[in-house]
């Protein structure tokens, strides 16, 4: 009985960078990202009494959404960029420079978030935050299109954010209160790559 052979490790070239690296600072940012978006929510302090459903829904009720909305893009973002980096186990220092600066617009997310969640009806800080988040999703499409060069189920599933974020973010200047119900649909881009992936199956 022949001894399966040991599989073998991609060759590094001088000017490229192991990928797996990167993925662990990203691990890193994506936690303390997601976590710091709750600091903005209302502490038990703004109660001078105990608190009823009326005085809870009228304190969180308006942060919650934004918070809320925020915590899924964030994992949305995570799990592509995860999938992305598997994909790429070696990267030219342009890759990782164009990560790095994906990574800073979600280190920056928490404060875009925090703006977000106190004012809310401002159209201003609405289309601010739109913004910010079309400029996630335009690199994280722009990341993959460098990987696969070409269309596929994958470069789709990217590009939908981007296709929610703009639009949305022209409603936010004109009718903040309803952009957070487009930016919610950016959730599909995840259904989209589960159709797909479906569809060809888990060896594609």
């Amino acid at each position: 009985m022949t001894e399966p052979k040991p599989e073998s490790k991609p060759e590094f070239k001088p000017e490229q960078f192991e990928m797996r690296r990167l993925e662990s600072l990203s691990n890193t940012i994506f936690g303390v990202a997601m976590t710091l978006l709750a600091y903005d929510l209302p502490k038990a302090a703004v109660f001078t009494g105990a608190p009823d459903w009326n005085d809870l829904a009228r304190v969180y009720s308006g942060k919650l959404i934004g918070f809320a909305l925020s915590f899924i893009i964030a994992g949305v973002f995570w799990i592509s960029h995860h999938r992305r980096l598997a994909r790429q186990p070696v990267g030219s220092r342009g890759a990782v420079m164009l990560n790095l600066f994906f990574l800073l617009s979600i280190v920056l997310l928490p404060v875009t978030n925090g703006l977000y969640t106190n004012y809310p009806l401002s159209s201003a800080v609405a289309v601010l935050y739109g913004v910010h988040l079309s400029a996630i999703a335009g690199l994280n499409a722009w990341l993959w299109w460098r990987i696969l060069g070409g269309w596929s189920h994958e470069i789709m599933a990217s590009l939908f954010p981007l296709l929610v974020f703009i639009p949305g973010t022209i409603v936010a200047a004109f009718a903040p209160h309803a952009a957070p119900f487009l930016w919610f649909i950016a959730f599909g881009g995840l259904l989209i790559q589960r159709f797909y992936g479906a569809r060809t199956g888990p060896g594609t």
